[in-house]
């Protein structure tokens, strides 16, 4: 399998200015190529990334483009393969139809030469940025290659991700623990085999600070708009400006403390070594729909958490199991498998009418899909 590592780049100014013409230079060469796709489209040409690559090559040779030659030649032909997959995920039915990327909210980075780069002396190469110090607590193989490394800023610090192949981790399993995870809103995750559920981190008093915090500054900024009208138009002035960067500082630490607690979450559970772990296929995008639950979903990072469970049962060799999503894990008894038709979403507590078990809903939906082939 293919692990990738994240380490945290320290440019001197001149080698920062060189990343962020990188990033412009691939924000540009993807939108003029989706400028491209769309246009051939309409003169009836069946579009392609090297028909696309062709023209940007004979067009970089113009006078008025010559400052695309400041930054690698694979940030731009990166920008048409990326383009290429969009387009290819659009036909596919995985994500929607590609869009303009904008200077504003498109994520900052571009793609490093795979081929250019090594570490030596705690100092990464880099193709025509040179040699970047970095800081990182992983031990990074010395290979001749690395996959799909990207360089990329998230509104405080540099980073540079890169992948490399790597065997299974090697762990003795438990062949008699079969673990269920339920997800949910109130409770991130309710897992049959812990006592306690692992509790919702946007509850937490740090989070609520912070996102109180944000609130505050969003109102500030807003009133400072208003100020500044001149008829139609609005004027950002340099406090405008400073204080949309405190803004987007805050949503950094609010995505960075979900993520880092999503990690913990899922390595609690693959600590404890089951043979295998089974979850529910949740229709994410259809509970985003609902406007009363789709801020707590989205906050939530559900899709986030089922995808690092993936990927870690996966190094440790554990089996990973997704349930269909009509599987009646809640209705159905833990004790005697009898199925409550008639159970609500507001019954938070399962009485069964047979048995007389009397069980949190959640925990009772983990013990049924730990047990799920049994009951299969």
């Amino acid at each position: 399998m293919i692990k990738s590592i994240k380490i945290r780049l320290k440019p001197t100014k001149e080698q920062e200015i060189l990343m962020f013409k990188s990033v412009g230079c691939a924000r540009f060469a993807y939108n003029w190529g989706l400028a491209r796709w769309r246009d051939m489209n309409k003169q009836g040409i069946k579009p392609s990334k090297l028909k696309i690559s062709k023209e940007f090559t004979k067009m970089k040779k113009k006078e008025e483009y010559k400052w695309l030659y400041e930054v690698s030649a694979q940030v731009t032909a990166q920008a048409f393969e990326d383009l290429n997959v969009a387009y290819q995920n659009f036909f596919k039915g995985k994500a929607n139809k590609p869009k303009f990327k904008t200077k504003r909210k498109s994520k900052k980075s571009f793609y490093v030469r795979y081929d250019a780069v090594y570490f030596k002396n705690s100092k990464v190469n880099m193709e025509k940025i040179g040699k970047v110090e970095y800081s990182t607590n992983y031990d990074i193989p010395d290979l001749d290659k690395y996959i799909n490394p990207r360089c990329y800023f998230d509104g405080k610090y540099w980073y540079l991700t890169l992948g490399f192949e790597h065997g299974e981790n090697q762990v003795k399993l438990s062949k008699d623990l079969s673990v269920g995870i339920d997800l949910g809103i109130k409770e991130l995750a309710v897992v049959s085999c812990l006592k306690k559920p692992i509790k919702n981190i946007n509850k937490s008093s740090k989070i609520r600070k912070l996102k109180k915090k944000l609130k505050r500054l969003q109102k500030q900024v807003s009133r400072k708009y208003e100020m500044n009208k001149q008829g139609n138009e609005f004027v950002k002035t340099k406090n405008i400006i400073k204080l949309e960067k405190q803004i987007k500082l805050v949503y950094r630490k609010l995505a960075n403390i979900r993520l880092n607690y999503i990690h913990q979450a899922t390595n609690k559970i693959v600590k404890l070594k089951p043979y295998r772990v089974v979850m529910e296929d949740i229709n994410i995008t259809g509970m985003m729909k609902n406007k009363h639950l789709s801020k707590a979903i989205q906050e939530q990072k559900l899709y986030e958490f089922i995808r690092q469970m993936k990927y870690k049962c996966e190094f440790n060799g554990i089996e990973f199991i997704q349930v269909d999503r009509f599987y009646p894990s809640s209705k159905t008894c833990s004790e005697c498998g009898s199925v409550k038709k008639d159970l609500k979403l507001s019954d938070r507590v399962y009485k069964c009418s047979k048995c007389g078990l009397e069980i949190d809903r959640d925990k009772n939906a983990s013990i049924n899909l730990a047990n799920y082939e049994e009951l299969a």
